[in-house]
């Protein structure tokens, strides 16, 4: 049976109750809908707190396949099902049932949006600089092993984080946080899904970036959502190992220093967004 919206929500050890949150405000929205709850988790704990019909589980047998190899399953299955929009959902946001409603009119009356992302706020209703640019290897490296103090680097984060839009209008953004990603089927179709290669953390850099080549990938701010957003690569020793590794896939795919591509695409949308 077709479906007009999926989701899928990639777990790993998750708290239970955090991940109901996210699953309650899917639910929420009056929309034929199904969701995929993908558990990389080494035991299906959570399996017992999921009933709503409209949920899927699916447990990958105790193995931590990564983020983007997970999400790739419920894309898959979201073929199937024929839905038009896919939306990728951290275990740890949630929002209004405005949300989605809204996104799916956004890209109804927009077919060159493959793309969108809401505003994102913390809990305590500050707010997540999470549209950027596409970064080089020395953009990654300095944001990680080093506090961003001194003003020349505070700058140039600004920069990439394109905190002088105010992050109060619709924006085409080339790299937009994988924590709420909502897609168009027919353009994940054209540009690809995830990239397995990639474990965690810069698999939605990839993502977006080819959609962004096809498609508008666009900043929506007229809706809101919370995201808890811990870093656990800032606390945990093998986190920040699989964040390196991920980092050296991305630019061995993109190019490091020398990436004409992404120097065009940065130049432009700081153009278009200062006009």
């Amino acid at each position: 049976m077709a479906v007009k919206i999926t989701a899928s929500i990639v777990v790993y050890k998750n708290k239970p109750e955090i991940v109901l949150n996210a699953i309650s405000s899917f639910l929420a929205s009056e929309f034929n809908s199904l969701l995929f709850v993908v558990d990389n988790s080494p035991e299906n704990g959570l399996k017992n707190y999921i009933h709503d019909p409209r949920t899927q589980y699916i447990f990958n047998d105790g193995r931590n396949l990564g983020f983007g190899a997970a999400h790739n399953i419920a894309l898959k299955l979201a073929a199937q099902h024929e839905s038009t929009y896919h939306i990728v959902l951290n275990p740890d946001v949630y929002f209004s049932k405005d949300v989605i409603p809204e996104l799916s009119q956004l890209l109804d009356q927009h077919a060159e949006v493959g793309m969108a992302m809401p505003k994102v706020l913390y809990p305590d209703g500050r707010l997540q600089y999470l549209c950027r640019l596409l970064p080089s290897p020395s953009t990654l490296f300095f944001r990680r092993f080093f506090k961003i103090g001194s003003r020349l680097l505070t700058a140039k984060n600004k920069v990439y984080e394109l905190h002088f839009s105010g992050y109060d209008k619709v924006m085409d953004v080339p790299f937009l946080s994988g924590c709420f990603m909502f897609l168009r089927m027919e353009a994940i179709k054209n540009v690809g899904i995830f990239d397995e290669r990639i474990f965690l953390y810069t698999e939605d850099i990839d993502l977006t970036r080819r959609m962004h080549k096809s498609y508008r990938t666009v900043f929506y701010p007229h809706v809101t959502i919370f995201h808890i957003h811990e870093r656990s690569s800032y606390k945990d020793v093998r986190a920040l190992l699989i964040h390196m590794k991920s980092a050296i896939t991305y630019f061995n795919k993109w190019g490091w220093f020398y990436d004409p591509e992404r120097k065009e695409i940065n130049r432009n949308t700081l153009l278009k967004l200062t006009q």
